[in-house]
């Protein structure tokens, strides 16, 4: 009886115990029922939920042109690239165009999912979607392919070391649009990005052009 007596005033401490430290428990260990130290919060303020993690609800007209433009100056970029991955003679030519490919996939994926967001079209308008390719050498996007699908070898890799060069001078000056017209810090933030990054590409493809 005196053993029991023991064993049940052990169990009644060691459940008022664990009352007293759940009651004294933070908001986060509550919220972590689990106990795997991984909390969900739901999002506050102007932000909401997307595919690249938590999105800035603010943004301007500037911002909504300047992620549209770019998904399709980014998509030219790329269909350039991959052209040059396949038919480049220079394996530095080609390596080039494999970074270019990889690093603007992820971007555009992040800008769609910005203006999905924001309630926008995911397309500019019919009257300003022939710009986002952007002129190089005075040629169009698909000028540019028509160009480069005619040429091979070392010929293929000067030309598109050009047109990309122009290519990405004119994601500089779009970059730049939106750092002085932007609102939305995730927009500007990616935009300064791409200068930063564009303007490094456009030196190394300089100094490789006059190497071939």
């Amino acid at each position: 009886m005196k053993i029991t007596s023991r064993r049940l005033a052990a169990g009644g401490s060691a459940l008022a115990l664990a009352l007293i430290l759940a009651a004294c428990g933070t908001p986060q260990d509550q919220a972590d029922p689990t106990g795997t130290g991984t909390v969900t919060q739901e999002p506050t303020g102007t932000q909401t939920s997307g595919p690249a993690g938590e999105v800035d609800q603010t943004h301007n007209d500037a911002d909504t042109m300047f992620a549209q433009m770019m998904i399709v100056h980014h998509e030219g970029a790329i269909e350039m690239a991959d052209l040059a991955v396949e038919r480049a003679a220079s394996e530095k030519v080609r390596t080039v165009a494999e970074g270019i490919s990889s690093a603007q996939g992820p971007e555009i994926e992040q800008m769609t999912s910005w203006l999905q967001a924001w309630g926008e079209d995911t397309t500019p308008p019919d009257d300003m979607e022939g710009h986002g390719g952007m002129d190089m050498d005075g040629m169009s996007q698909e000028e540019a392919m028509a160009e480069l699908g005619g040429l091979s070898g070392t010929e293929f890799d000067q030309r598109f070391l050009e047109l990309m060069i122009a290519h990405h001078e004119g994601a500089v000056t779009m970059a730049e649009d939106e750092l002085a017209d932007g609102q939305n810090p995730q927009a500007r933030e990616l935009a300064q990005m791409i200068i930063d990054a564009q303007q490094a590409e456009i030196t190394e493809m300089e100094q490789l052009g006059q190497n071939l």
